[in-house]
């Protein structure tokens, strides 16, 4: 997966009424009907709503669509190669060229092919070189890099910016674009131009490729004195990890633990529902989790439920520029209800709602439908969240033999 995802999936429309005949009159009169219903939709005057007419007046009367119409229509009539083009590749192109008008890097249209990939990257299992990505300041950034991923071991890292792809620049390129450039079979290559932090100088790095499994949660435990705290390390929000991390609650109660290290750090985010339910072991039920905040200003509450198993257990969370998304809306509701410190560096700030949305012949399209905000009504998006302990991690330390973000997170227990 090269990118963080975090969205409602949409359930797809399967029951498309299929077009039939019962004679040329009868075919006649829909046909008009539809020529004068059609014009009407795309001209945004009306539109179905529940089997019935409803006039619309939307923001596309402020563009004349007719130009795209035009503009397809010249190209089969005076395109030299028209012969061989082939329509679905338009029509993709067109859709694809609309999406990126909007100017958000998380909205996308995916073609059959990328959609049966991206539902293939969210069950945690792909082909590329296991590397997280995001635009931020307009730079196309790794937002985290996975562990023990070819990414991780070419020596990428959290914020590291992306600046030419085989070659090519990346000034304007989309997310998904990138990721589709990068990600490619086992085995194969990929050349990139990377920017350190604080480096002025480019970096070529080849990386080969690679089956990229990311494990969901992992649990350790560690000894500060007499005691012993559970350290649990979540890498994303996916399908499995709200089993994964009950089941590592399970443990933490039975066995006497004194404390919690909830690792955040590169966490690109993932599933909504999943970061909701992990912070309801804290937070009491009812209470908000998160916000979210749509073009108009509603405003709609996503509550803790359940029993607050851990809540009393004394949490320290560890975060860091690659925990992005679901992992700052976990992380933001336990320091906004005080159950939990944070530690380590200020977050990403990937604070927007994504959509999947399945559309006809095995489309879809992912879009930002709304922003999150924490509990205290603190935006997430492009402003992060600021870590109770500021505790910044050189380069250097990159490697689980030192790690100054843990070891505060240790001293915390003394």
């Amino acid at each position: 997966m090269e990118e963080t995802h975090q969205f409602f999936e949409a359930q797809p429309n399967n029951n498309q009424p299929k077009k039939t005949g019962k004679g040329k009159a009868i075919a006649a009169f829909f046909i008009v009907i539809a020529f004068f219903v059609g014009f009407a939709v795309g001209q945004n005057e009306i539109r179905i709503n529940a089997g019935k007419l409803e006039i619309n007046k939307g923001p596309s009367r402020s563009a004349d669509y007719n130009l795209l119409w035009d503009a397809l229509d010249l190209l089969n009539s005076k395109f030299v190669d028209k012969n061989h083009l082939d329509q679905k590749n338009l029509l993709y192109g067109a859709v694809k060229g609309l999406i990126a008008a909007a100017g958000d890097p998380y909205s996308v249209f995916f073609d059959p092919d990328e959609s049966k990939e991206f539902a293939e990257e969210l069950k945690g299992s792909f082909e590329g070189i296991g590397a997280y990505l995001g635009v931020k300041d307009n730079d196309l950034v790794i937002i985290a890099p996975i562990e023990g991923s070819p990414a991780a071991r070419a020596g990428l890292l959290a914020s590291d910016i992306i600046v030419t792809i085989d070659g090519e620049s990346t000034i304007g390129i989309a997310v998904d674009e990138a990721a589709s450039k990068i990600k490619g079979k086992a085995g194969t290559t990929v050349s990139l131009g990377i920017l350190h932090p604080g480096s002025k100088q480019v970096q070529d790095i080849t990386i080969t490729r690679d089956t990229i499994k990311i494990p969901s949660v992992k649990f350790s435990d560690k000894t500060v004195g007499d005691k012993k705290i559970a350290v649990v390390t979540m890498n994303r929000f996916g399908e499995d990890t709200e089993g994964l991390f009950q089941h590592d609650v399970d443990l933490i109660l039975s066995g006497g633990y004194d404390g919690i290290i909830l690792d955040l750090r590169n966490n690109p985010g993932g599933y909504l529902d999943a970061s909701v339910s992990i912070a309801s072991n804290w937070i009491d039920s009812g209470q908000v989790v998160v916000k979210e905040v749509n073009y108009a200003g509603a405003v709609k509450d996503y509550n803790a439920s359940g029993l607050s198993r851990l809540k009393g257990i004394k949490t320290m969370v560890l975060v860091n520029g690659g925990s992005a998304s679901a992992s700052e809306i976990l992380a933001g509701a336990l320091q906004d209800y005080k159950v939990a410190t944070l530690i380590g560096e200020k977050t990403f700030g990937k604070g927007s709602v994504q959509e999947l949305q399945d559309l006809s012949a095995d489309t879809s399209i992912k879009i930002t439908v709304a922003k999150w905000h924490t509990p205290l009504d603190r935006s997430i998006d492009k402003n992060g969240l600021e870590p109770d302990i500021k505790i910044e991690r050189p380069a250097e330390e990159n490697t689980p033999e030192k790690d100054s973000q843990m070891d505060k997170a240790l001293e915390m227990f003394k």
